[in-house]
């Protein structure tokens, strides 16, 4: 089942803008087009500053793109990142409800699966404490918990797996296999191309502001890697 299409998206900014005078055009990415079926798992890949995180704030839905259409057939996203999705003010128990029903699910819902949530984190009684007071990892625990344990119906990971312990690491990892061999599917942006070779079937390789290539991930990766 179709869930996503993206058709020669592009993301551009202005640089040097000032009072009276334009800026000039710079393009983060542009031409980006891929389809996302159900139970599919794509990585994207590139360098520092290809564009990756800001594909990703696109197909959650955050930002629109400058050109280009996104065709969403109903799925929910959930966005995993280090960037934001949290009100620092509030405690960590109060930022799942609040996540949960921005994805779309009931208040109800949230709470079905709140101990389930808690327990996957480990944060303990920081749960109870305000967001501000965590740290990276403890951030990304919360984020990673709270999207997969609600299983939206598309996962968007960008480098939540790169922070914490090796032990939350690795349990994070053994859970997305088993999410991916269950069908959910997955967009998963990292700088550790042996996860996505492993973890994805296809993937999205972005480099200098455009599309470089496209297609299963161990080959896109070597690609990538011999480049």
């Amino acid at each position: 089942m179709m869930l996503l299409e993206a058709k020669d998206l592009g993301v551009m900014y202005e640089r040097g803008r000032r009072l009276f005078r334009r800026g000039e055009i710079q393009w983060v990415f542009h031409g980006v087009s891929f389809e996302l079926e159900s139970g599919d798992s794509l990585g994207v890949i590139g360098g520092n500053g290809a564009g990756k995180s800001t594909l990703l704030r696109v197909l959650a839905g955050i930002i629109e793109s400058d050109e280009g259409e996104l065709v969403n057939h109903g799925a929910r996203t959930a966005l995993m990142s280090l960037a934001g999705g949290y009100y620092p003010e509030l405690s960590g128990r109060d930022n799942i409800v609040l996540g949960g029903v921005l994805l779309g699910f009931t208040e109800a819902e949230v709470r079905g699966h709140m101990q389930e949530i808690i327990d996957f984190a480990e944060l303990g009684k920081h749960i109870d404490k305000p967001v501000s007071t965590y740290s990276a990892g403890m951030k990304a625990r919360l984020n990673f918990s709270r999207a997969t344990m609600l299983q939206a119906d598309i996962l968007l990971i960008d480098e939540v797996l790169s922070v914490g312990d090796r032990h939350f690491r690795e349990k994070c990892e053994a859970l997305m296999r088993d999410r991916i061999a269950s069908d959910q599917t997955v967009v998963y942006v990292s700088h550790n191309e042996k996860s996505v070779a492993e973890l994805c079937d296809r993937a999205l390789w972005i480099d200098s502001g455009g599309m470089r290539a496209l297609g299963p991930a161990k080959e896109i990766v070597e690609q990538y890697l011999a480049s």
